[in-house]
């Protein structure tokens, strides 16, 4: 018996009854989606890229409909992001096509468990053009503003906050700052008014040039969100986002009693890259990047 085989039936063990065949053939489904992943993005042709989509989708929910499904890390998957949520009540998986005009469409979908130790899926639709007041509105996973997740965080009981990129246009990128929430049925609701800064504002949205780089990561020991302070490099560029990027000062949010505290001009200390800029946007190098213009 592999190394991998026996930590996945050791971590289930209380949990379901794991045979090995099962874990076998999750492998083998795994093997099915890398090789369809890694196609949605060699394709040059879009419309090849969209239908190797297509079957990665019908892939990755037959995958996740099988027996203690919900316990397989698909780690090797790393054209997407799976992220489970901090009382392990349900996992993430988002991510991204990008189109020839620059842009992007997101896909995702939520795996939980319910009652009886059944399996749950929920789709999330990015719906990003039909928002009006994308900062202001709050909707269920048909209307996502979609955008590949790399960070969750617990910010009370059945909510949280998770931390994402979004590849928007040609010329500049977006970070988001995105409030989950789960009724006790498995009903998600996204965007929530827990930003102290702006009592309207239900999910933090930065625009940056596609040329820079944001930090936009959750500081455990400090119990809150750090991110670099986006402006315009001159007041003539006010509202033009390809000309955004960090001012090599620092804000945050600190995490405290359900909600998102702003805290103004932070000092960070020992700032470490995080796994966002490994796989969230496909047509950057893969490489270490550093908080600023590149």
């Amino acid at each position: 018996m592999s190394p991998r085989v026996l930590s996945f039936m050791l971590f289930a063990v209380g949990v379901y009854p794991v045979k090995a065949q099962n874990i076998q053939k999750m492998d083998i489904w795994q093997d099915s989606l890398f090789r369809v992943g890694q196609q949605m993005f060699q394709r040059t042709a879009e419309a090849e890229r969209l239908e190797r989509n297509f079957v990665f989708i019908k892939t990755l929910v037959s995958a996740l409909k099988e027996p203690n499904s919900y316990l397989y890390n698909f780690d090797k998957l790393d054209m997407i992001s799976v992220l489970s949520s901090p009382d392990h009540d349900f996992r993430i998986f988002s991510w991204n096509i990008p189109l020839q005009d620059g842009s992007y469409l997101y896909y995702g979908t939520i795996q939980y468990q319910v009652s009886g130790g059944q399996l749950k899926l929920t789709p999330l639709l990015d719906r990003t053009f039909v928002f009006e007041k994308p900062t202001e509105e709050i909707t269920s996973s048909e209307q996502w503003y979609g955008a590949q997740y790399y960070e969750i965080i617990p910010l009370s009981k059945r909510q949280y906050v998770l931390l994402g990129w979004k590849g928007h246009q040609a010329e500049y990128s977006k970070k988001v700052i995105e409030i989950l929430s789960v009724s006790p049925t498995g009903d998600i609701t996204l965007g929530a008014p827990v930003f102290t800064d702006n009592p309207k504002m239900t999910r933090k949205i930065f625009s940056y040039a596609r040329t820079a780089t944001m930090y936009l990561r959750y500081n455990e020991n400090s119990s809150r969100i750090e991110f670099d302070h986006i402006v315009a490099i001159a007041p003539e560029y006010k509202g033009k986002f390809q000309y955004y990027g960090p001012d090599l000062t620092h804000d945050a949010y600190q995490v405290k009693s359900g909600k998102l505290v702003f805290k103004e001009n932070i000092t960070l200390q020992a700032v470490e890259d995080g796994k966002e800029n490994l796989y969230i946007d496909p047509l950057k190098p893969k490489n270490s990047q550093k908080s600023g213009i590149r």
